[in-house]
């Protein structure tokens, strides 16, 4: 097989307010912005990584889900623990400074984990998790 990894999916509960944090605080680039109001679905992306995208989309839309679930779901994400993404960089307290100075809001400041990963952790908009590694 010849598999690679083209897009995962993170909820968003305000488009606008998710454009301000991928676009502007992590400056990803917009690829497609789809639909009207809070029904929007965003593809973006780190600059120069093409092929790897990351849908913002409205949370629970699936016809399958009870009422139960989506009021799970949005309660989960309400509460910071629905979604989340693992994004690295080579330079950790460089980016976690830009990051914070931008008005990411800080979840976890750079610190050795006891498994041998430096990381930092902030929240998106919707409350997402998103934690970021150094790598060499």
């Amino acid at each position: 097989m010849d598999l690679t990894l083209h897009t995962t999916v993170l909820p968003h509960t305000d488009p606008e307010a998710s454009l301000r944090f991928y676009r502007d605080i992590l400056g990803f680039e917009v690829r497609t912005d789809v639909g009207q109001g809070t029904m929007r679905w965003l593809t973006v992306g780190p600059k120069g990584q093409d092929s790897i995208s990351l849908l913002l989309a409205p949370p629970a839309l699936d016809p399958g889900i009870t009422e139960e679930e989506r009021r799970t779901v949005t309660e989960m994400m309400a509460k910071g623990t629905y979604g989340w993404i693992l994004l690295a960089t080579k330079d950790l307290d460089g980016t976690f400074a830009s990051l914070s100075q931008a008005g990411a809001e800080v979840v976890q400041e750079p610190v050795e984990q006891p498994y041998g990963i430096r990381d930092c952790a902030f929240r998106d908009p919707a409350g997402n998790l998103i934690r970021i590694q150094e790598v060499g």
